[in-house]
């Protein structure tokens, strides 16, 4: 929730600073509906027109994610290692033709439901199941799988930072759809030039809300929501790494526990349980079959 606190930040002291210089927050909020409904509406309808409807959805939820933060947490990761290590040390004992129900009906195994929140994760259990089919396909050099799944991984972190490359488009235009509204304001005020000069002083303040607002917003709002957005993209995408390192020890024959200690020393420093940890975790989990 540290984005809700910057932002709190943010208004208290640019406005405050503002009312404590001298300013009037009258003309502020007098002009602002109005540019505001421009300057939204601008930036709102170049985001729809440049998107698809599956896109605008997609960034709709992942603005929520901004606010959420990252969606996988230390016990995330630890579940992660424990799934992997029984899955690892199934088919080292016994071949993958014992891990064929478990792949092929991930929803329906008894091993993937032990962890409810990874088994809800579909790139996670897609990315799992398919490297292991690929060893029932005798694909089993690791240089050629890594390829394989880099590119996967690629492919997945391309798309889960698609919204924060709108939002970063959103943020560029901001400040000159904010010009177009103060130009509107300009035009409104030449045509009643006969007026007061203190109700035109009043009018060209309210025209030039629109350029502080274009600014306001495309710097303090919407770019570091997209700045978030991207570093939890990257935070999260290093759950998906894990797996592949894990599976890539795998194919050079490594033994479970050495798997998933490789495993283990690529999950960030933040979110990294350390040995004793994952220990206790094993132990947990081999008294709770």
């Amino acid at each position: 929730m540290t984005i809700i606190l910057g932002f709190i930040i943010v208004i208290a002291l640019v406005f405050g600073g503002y009312v404590l210089s001298g300013g009037e927050m009258g003309v502020i909020l007098h002009a602002m509906p109005f540019e505001g409904m421009m300057i939204g509406g601008a930036a709102l309808g170049s985001f729809i027109a440049a998107n698809s409807f599956g896109q605008i959805i997609d960034t709709s939820k992942s603005v929520l994610k901004a606010f959420k933060g990252p969606k996988w947490k230390q016990q995330d990761y630890i579940d992660l290692l424990n799934l992997m290590y029984t899955l690892t040390k199934m088919y080292q004992k016994d071949g993958i033709l014992a891990l064929d129900d478990h792949i092929e009906s991930p929803q329906d195994s008894t091993i993937f439901s032990q962890f409810p929140k990874l088994q809800k994760d579909h790139f996670a259990i897609d990315l799992i199941t398919d490297s292991f089919r690929m060893l029932a396909l005798q694909f089993d050099d690791p240089f050629q799988t890594e390829d394989v799944i880099n590119k996967k991984l690629k492919k997945h972190h391309h798309e889960s930072l698609a919204a924060s490359h709108g939002l970063t488009t959103v943020a560029d235009a901001l400040p000159a759809i904010g010009i177009v509204a103060a130009v509107l304001g300009v035009i409104k005020t030449m045509g009643s030039i006969d007026k007061p000069p203190a109700v035109l002083g009043e009018m060209i303040g309210g025209a030039l809300v629109g350029t502080f607002l274009g600014v306001f917003l495309a710097y303090l709002f919407v770019a570091p929501v997209s700045s978030r957005l991207a570093d939890i993209e990257e935070q999260d995408g290093a759950f998906y790494t894990v797996i592949r390192d894990i599976f890539i020890a795998i194919l050079h024959d490594h033994s479970p526990t050495i798997c998933i200690e490789i495993g283990r020393g690529n999950i960030p420093t933040k979110l990294q349980p350390n040995f004793y940890e994952m220990e206790e975790a094993r132990q947990d989990m081999a008294e709770a079959a």
